[in-house]
């Protein structure tokens, strides 16, 4: 338990960094912005309290504003992901056979299961975080646009992310 609370705050501080630093500074053709810090949420081991998560994902979101100055606006986003990720989403995804005290992984999971699991998370931090930065419907094209784009390019940074991750540790957690 100690090991993955140590996993935790290490992904918690690389992540963090690597989204203010580089990942905030990109964006692709004016429209796509990866948001890959939201891994962390994705990855908290599915026993763990729904509290201690939308807590976990809070504080992630907090801590992002911080740095970007953005008021907000991803620690509303992050506490909607982790209030949807447990136990609603874990419950609809069907985990059921995963061992407590496991990272979800596309090993442990199975692909498919792992991938739907994915664009859900990704889709409601995404267009929870671009609805509330453009605070209106007046282009509303442009807005679908940037969420699509922006979660095509952030679970391509997620399954690469991932790949790394499960190819240095072998028991899926």
């Amino acid at each position: 338990m100690i090991r993955t609370w140590v996993n935790i705050i290490i992904g918690f501080i690389v992540f963090v960094l690597l989204q203010v630093l580089i990942l905030n500074n990109v964006h692709l053709f004016g429209i796509i912005t990866p948001f890959l810090y939201i891994y962390i949420i994705l990855k908290l081991p599915v026993d763990l309290g729904h509290s201690l998560v939308i807590l976990i994902s809070f504080l992630l979101g907090l801590i992002i504003d911080i740095f970007s100055n953005t008021f907000g606006m991803h620690a509303a986003a992050t506490a909607l992901a982790g209030l949807i990720r447990n136990p609603l989403l874990l419950g609809w995804v069907d985990i059921r056979e995963i061992p407590e005290n496991s990272i979800p992984s596309y090993k442990l999971m199975d692909l498919y299961v792992f991938f739907r699991y994915v664009l859900i998370i990704t889709t409601i931090h995404h267009a929870a975080l671009f609805i509330i930065e453009s605070f209106n419907f007046f282009q509303p094209l442009l807005l679908i646009v940037k969420i699509l784009s922006s979660i095509l390019f952030t679970m391509l940074l997620i399954g690469i992310t991932e790949a790394f991750n499960q190819g240095t540790n072998r028991n899926g957690n």
